[in-house]
């Protein structure tokens, strides 16, 4: 038996790496192109602040969603990835995610209700929490397909969530709707993406058994459960901050100004869209089947961190020559001063998504407390740069602690990663 290190598996890691991020280009360029349509309609047609009130919808639509899609959905995808579609085991995780997605949705409601974060009626209440709960719903079905291996499907709902989405904005937007109906067509034409979506899980064999009144596995809800209360600090600590953030720069700046700084902030979007897709359905899988091999887990991870490096530093160094003329493509002619807020942003982006690959390590082994822990840093950190920087710099000051924010986050991850050897 030979005791040569095998060299040959980090390269075949790779390959499947790169294979899959290939598989996902349609969907990830279906879903930033409509990200992209969607943002131009706003620039344009709009009144003045019309894509800040795009970005604080989307992210009030985020808030909602994110303890399904970023905690209840990844360890979907985890549990289900080794089971047999249609097996008593699978049917219990399933379940279990379907009764914890509603307890989130219900919080949500109640929030929303109790807060009055939109300033709507509640007929208009009402039908953004079915388009949620549609979303919801397709999310998970999604999830399914993923760890079930079915990209193909995958692809095929992102790519149509994408379509939907942008047409009924442009459709909204051509018969002269207001903003809000707008908003809630864009919403609830992506929630139709559940129709299809519950058609391919039923083809695929991954309903099969399922009851909507079977008993909760509670082995299952203490397993998601973890995943949850990640999901909890990504909503605290990141989604909540924003839309904090994104209100302060409205009240103290005004909406014009604002969306300087929003313009920025959606490009980056879209673009990390592209990362977080590829990450998600590509890199976090493989990351989740190797959690029980400490040392593949790293392995992988390395040689991933070491592809992305140099490529992501091209691909957003290229974002940054092509700033004059892309602002105004994108967006409008009005928001190229933009360009001036954009090279702290893209610096930040670079070591956030750098940082990610560490992160998504701590997900894949379900590492609640340090997941938190890192989060809830992350944010503090965040805040204190925001106070010591808005007043000095103004909306520069924004863009500046989001760059110092990432780069210490990266630094520490490495450090902590490269100190453990990943293994605590």
């Amino acid at each position: 038996m030979s005791v040569l290190p095998n060299h040959s598996a980090p390269r075949s890691a790779i390959r499947q790496f790169v294979r899959g991020s290939l598989g996902t280009g349609v969907a990830v360029a279906a879903r930033a192109a409509g990200s992209l349509i969607v943002n131009k309609l706003f620039a344009l047609y709009a009144p003045a602040g019309g894509m800040t009130l795009l970005a604080q919808f989307q992210n009030l639509m985020a808030l909602l969603t994110t303890l399904p899609n970023d905690g209840v959905h990844v360890g979907v995808v985890k549990f289900l990835a080794p089971l047999r579609p249609g097996s008593p085991r699978y049917r219990a995780w399933l379940g279990a995610a379907c009764m914890l997605n509603a307890a989130a949705l219900l919080a949500g409601a109640a929030v929303l209700a109790t807060k009055g974060l939109l300033p709507w009626s509640w007929g208009s209440l009402a039908v953004f929490v079915a388009g949620i709960a549609l979303l919801t719903g397709q999310g998970l079905l999604s999830a399914a397909l993923l760890a079930a291996g079915r990209l193909r499907a995958y692809i095929g709902l992102s790519a149509a969530l994408a379509a939907l989405g942008t047409a009924a904005v442009a459709a909204a937007l051509w018969w002269g709707y207001p903003s809000p109906t707008v908003l809630l067509a864009y919403l609830l034409a992506q929630g139709l993406t559940l129709v299809p979506a519950w058609y391919l899980a039923g083809r695929a064999g991954l309903l099969a058994g399922w009851r909507l009144r079977a008993p909760v596995s509670r082995v299952a809800l203490r397993g998601l459960g973890r995943f949850l209360l990640m999901a909890v600090s990504t909503l605290l600590f990141g989604k909540a901050v924003d839309y904090a953030l994104r209100g302060y720069l409205l009240g103290t700046f005004g909406p014009g100004p604002t969306d300087l700084w929003q313009a920025v902030a959606k490009l980056s979007d879209n673009y990390t869209m592209v990362f977080g897709a590829v990450m998600s359905s590509v890199f976090y899988p493989r990351l989740a089947a190797l959690a029980a091999q400490s040392g593949a887990a790293r392995r992988y991870l390395r040689s991933v961190l070491a592809l992305l490096a140099p490529l992501l530093a091209g691909g957003l160094g290229l974002v940054w020559l092509c700033r004059d003329w892309l602002l105004p493509l994108l967006f409008a002619p009005r928001l190229l001063a933009a360009r001036a807020l954009l090279a702290p942003q893209l610096l930040g982006d670079w070591a956030k998504f750098l940082s990610w690959l560490f992160i998504f390590q701590l997900m894949a082994r379900a590492r609640t407390g340090p997941y938190i822990a890192v989060q809830a840093a992350s944010a503090a950190v965040f805040a204190g740069l925001l106070a010591v920087l808005l007043p000095r710099y103004g909306l520069e000051g924004a863009v500046l602690a989001h760059a110092a924010r990432y780069a210490l986050v990266l630094a520490a991850c490495a450090g902590f990663f490269g100190f453990s050897g990943g293994n605590k």
